[in-house]
């Protein structure tokens, strides 16, 4: 059984579940499977295997101890907690089935249920798939893991301010393995801030990191605000999304994904009344230069100290791309890192021959909002994701015209 506890799960689907249940509880959602970097062949027997998963899956609930963590974290509210004592996934809300040979998977249901399979599912196909893929190498793993933190120790000074989370949940190699670096990681306050996994911060005592997703913006495109009749919401959808957002945390959770639709799009919705509002932003596609540089630029232009703000750098960081960054900005800006695959999942023997066999850059994203298509414009290619062709067309339309 690969997921044992319901806590095994990333921080933001927790607090996007709040938001939800109290904003959209008629919300009603699909979700679609999706592997950007390869091809997962499967068998009837591995599509049987991963139903189990999944029926393992929906068979757990919250645990009395696991509740009384998530109260001490102090943002889940009284009605969000006891939702979360009865709560149970409905399997009938999950598919998986083989197509031509390769993985499916969809999603559909009301959104205040839905949103708790992304994480959990990913973790159980990428467990499944990297352990029949290749083996693992528990000292050579460790090896790797100790350099990294030797790299932060060679190349920062002794009172730099770095600091990352471990994000590596949904492509980890297995829940063993993201136990262990949780472990040892620990060991190093100094530079290890937390992990966006909530089963591992409450059994090591760390911090757990997170905000929203993508899919609290692309929702969005075709939620109604509170108290209004429905309006498409495409040209302000992310503006709409934050200040929902507010509405619910106010002064807590406040860092940004910045990227749904583009960071330059983000930007022009990205106003004073958010901008001073909000901790920071996050950065997950692009060149993380360009968008560190504009961030910046952008809080200067509305009379905002940017070194009282803070970046969150999330996409395929490696330890010496974040150290990089962190000796560009960090005069200017907080700086803070997200790292996920690099971490969870670099166990190949040999990279140099280990060539076809890298981790599997799965996702499951939103691909409908009550009964519309929604869409993911990236700032890199082949992280958009848009089931409805003439939808994407329009959209860009409208965004371009902004």
């Amino acid at each position: 059984m690969i997921i044992h506890s319901l806590l095994d799960t990333d921080f933001y689907k927790l607090t996007m579940g709040q938001a939800v249940l109290q904003l959209y509880p008629d919300a009603w959602v699909k979700y679609k499977f999706k592997c950007r970097n390869n091809r997962i062949e499967v068998t009837s027997g591995d599509i049987k295997c991963i139903q189990e998963e999944i029926n393992n899956l929906c068979s757990l609930r919250f645990k009395h101890d696991e509740l009384l963590y998530l109260k001490g974290i102090g943002i889940f509210k009284p009605f969000y907690l006891e939702f979360l004592r009865v709560l149970q996934l409905n399997r009938d809300y999950v598919k998986c089935w083989a197509e031509d040979g390769e993985l499916q998977i969809e999603i559909e249901g009301p959104w205040m249920y839905t949103i708790y399979f992304e994480v959990p599912d990913l973790s159980i196909v990428s467990e499944f798939c990297h352990k029949r893929r290749r083996p693992f190498n528990n000292l050579l793993a460790l090896e790797r893991l100790v350099k990294k933190i030797l790299y932060l120790k060679e190349n920062l000074k002794p009172n730099d301010d770095f600091k990352f989370a471990d994000f590596g949940t949904r492509r980890r190699y297995s829940k063993d393995w993201q136990r262990q670096i949780i472990e040892y990681l620990a060991l190093y306050p100094k530079y290890f801030v937390g992990t966006s996994n909530l089963m591992f911060a409450k059994d090591y005592h760390v911090k757990a990191i997170g905000t929203q997703a993508h899919e609290w913006f692309q929702a969005h495109q075709n939620l109604q605000r509170l108290g209004q009749a429905f309006q498409p919401n495409f040209i302000h959808s992310q503006y709409e999304a934050l200040l929902a957002w507010m509405r619910v945390y106010q002064n807590d959770l406040g860092i940004a994904l910045s990227d749904t639709l583009g960071f330059d799009d983000f930007l022009k919705d990205f106003k004073i009344n958010l901008a001073e509002h909000f901790d920071g932003c996050r950065h997950d596609s692009g060149d993380p230069i360009k968008w560190c540089n504009k961030l910046i630029l952008h809080y200067i232009s509305l009379g905002i100290d940017p070194t009282t703000k803070t970046a969150v750098f999330s996409d395929g960081l490696t330890f010496p791309e974040a150290v990089k960054l962190f000796k560009l900005f960090h005069e200017r800006i907080n700086c803070s890192f997200g790292i996920g695959t690099n971490l969870t999942n670099d166990v190949r023997t040999n990279l140099s021959t280990d060539i076809g066999n890298e981790p599997l850059q799965i996702v499951i994203k939103m691909i409908e909002c009550n009964g519309k298509p929604v869409a993911k414009i990236s700032d890199s290619p082949g992280k958009g994701m848009c089931e409805d062709e003439s939808y994407l067309k329009y959209l860009r339309s409208c965004l371009e015209n902004k």
